[in-house]
């Protein structure tokens, strides 16, 4: 898989994040994750492949807020 492929999905699994939805499709295929743990272990996945094709050790912040309840 190439590098543009990588960034393809994922701008796919971030995007699907961010809207709240589980469920991703790219090449024709989709993909529905279980929990938000999941989808937030492939985009971990997906930034660890992209840094190891790039050769770069920096790491992609996505910051977010915990409302206390």
């Amino acid at each position: 898989m190439t590098l543009d492929e990588f960034k393809i999905r994922h701008s796919a699994l971030l995007a699907a994040r961010y809207s709240g939805t589980r469920s991703v499709s790219y090449d024709g295929k989709t993909v529905t994750y279980g929990s938000d743990a999941e989808l937030a272990a492939a985009i971990g996945d997906i930034e660890r492949r992209i840094a190891a094709l790039e050769n770069t050790s920096r790491r992609i912040l996505r910051p977010f807020a915990v409302k206390d309840l």
